[in-house]
């Protein structure tokens, strides 16, 4: 991906604008899902075939997590480790989740194209992250 398709994507090309809302973005979609988990956790267990405790685990963790990324992208300028720490836990976050689901997860068929959909995107939001810490690194040298 080039800096113009990030920017276009960010819709700036300031490098610290883009990594902000990279972060921001995340935030958000993080907080949505826990939110959803944390108060539906008994509907969407059923959808999704997974257990309400598991979902109310999560979206306790997640709530915790976008709070977290969400202060890191209310910084006038997030430090490249509390960013590196958020690419790298996201990679984590879809290494486990594809792993739940070929080793012990089973999920729905609803569940399984969730659990697909959401890794995917974490790892998007990795992949933009990263991309904009490099992009800020290099407009500073």
């Amino acid at each position: 991906m080039s800096a113009t398709q990030l920017a276009v994507l960010a819709r700036t090309v300031e490098p610290q604008r883009m990594l902000r809302r990279f972060l921001a973005l995340d935030a958000v979609v993080t907080g949505a899902n826990a939110v959803a988990y944390l108060a539906l956790s008994g509907p969407l267990g059923r959808f999704l075939g997974a257990g309400s405790g598991l979902l109310l685990g999560l979206g306790a963790f997640l709530a915790g997590y976008a709070a977290g990324v969400g202060l890191l992208a209310a910084r006038p300028h997030p430090p490249a480790l509390g960013v590196r720490i958020v690419v790298e836990a996201n990679l984590v976050w879809t290494a486990v989740s594809l792993a739940a689901l070929a080793l012990w997860l089973t999920p729905t068929a609803a569940g399984a194209v969730w659990t697909v959909l959401q890794a995917l995107t974490v790892a998007g939001f990795a992949l933009l992250q990263h991309m904009a810490l490099k992009e800020r690194q290099l407009s500073q040298d």
